[in-house]
């Protein structure tokens, strides 16, 4: 098992770095750009590169696992051991419009279990990576959270759904309480690397509503073995789905629960 764990553990750093090199290639150059559930729901043809490369390497090199890409690039075994949730580009709206904030993001499940997890940002040339009770690693070096204590002083992320010009349920009056009780609050538009920033302590905290697997898969295994804390908005286990997130350093977490419910 261990030997597995690190041969998955070193093919996803391998697969991220790969598509973080077409990402660094292709920013801020000439993009076909489409749309999907919403007119801001961006996808381009790197994000297809991206997801194609990596399937097509899994798929040859570990023809038998499960995979869930969010591009639509699946190849489903609901009978496999290891399970890759991945989003080949994470940040699309950015990386369409130049900004420099976008990640690969690729979470690995054992049976189920959050085994392996990496994030890379190809611009600053930052690998972010876990392995389940091995801790938590930024360009190989350990990572921890933050040890701020006190919710106004504490540095907290968000992100807004591509419904939110239309849905009846959205974190704005969330992110109305958070800002005006936290010592600050960032919008970057790339879940993945939130996530990470939380478990470097760059942030002390981070919710968001109605992501999806493949933007949490990785992260949430990163927070948590870098020693922070990551549930629902009840304080319960966070859902696969990514539907609601709250994480953070631990140390503010039921501070930023009491926020977000009204309290």
């Amino acid at each position: 098992m261990a030997d597995d764990v690190a041969a998955v553990h070193a093919l996803a750093m391998r697969l991220a770095r790969e598509a973080g090199a077409i990402q660094r290639e292709r920013y801020e150059t000439s993009l076909e750009i489409g749309t999907k559930s919403r007119p801001i729901d961006l996808v381009t043809e790197v994000d297809r590169a991206c997801e194609a490369h990596i399937v097509a390497t899994l798929r040859r090199e570990r023809p038998g696992d499960d995979i869930l890409a969010e591009e639509g690039g699946a190849h489903e075994d609901a009978g496999a051991a290891w399970r890759w949730v991945i989003d080949p580009l994470d940040g699309t709206v950015n990386f369409a419009h130049g900004y420099p904030c976008f990640c690969v993001s690729i979470g690995i499940e054992h049976r189920g279990v959050r085994t392996v997890g990496v994030v890379y940002d190809p611009l600053r040339d930052e690998l972010f990576e876990a392995v389940r009770g091995g801790g938590a690693r930024r360009d190989g070096r350990p990572i921890a959270v933050s040890q701020e204590a006190r919710f106004g002083r504490a540095l907290v992320s968000t992100g807004f759904a591509y419904d939110v010009h239309d849905a009846e349920r959205d974190n704005l009056a969330q992110f109305a309480r958070v800002t005006k009780r936290a010592g600050g609050v960032r919008r970057d538009g790339s879940a993945g690397l939130d996530l990470c920033y939380v478990a470097c302590g760059r942030f002390e905290a981070y919710w968001e509503l109605k992501l999806h697997a493949w933007d949490v898969a990785a992260g949430i295994l990163i927070i948590e073995e870098a020693g922070g804390r990551v549930t629902d908005f009840a304080g319960g286990p966070p859902p696969a789905s990514g539907s609601e997130i709250a994480s953070s350093n631990g140390l503010v977490h039921d501070e930023l629960l009491r926020v977000l419910a009204g309290n």
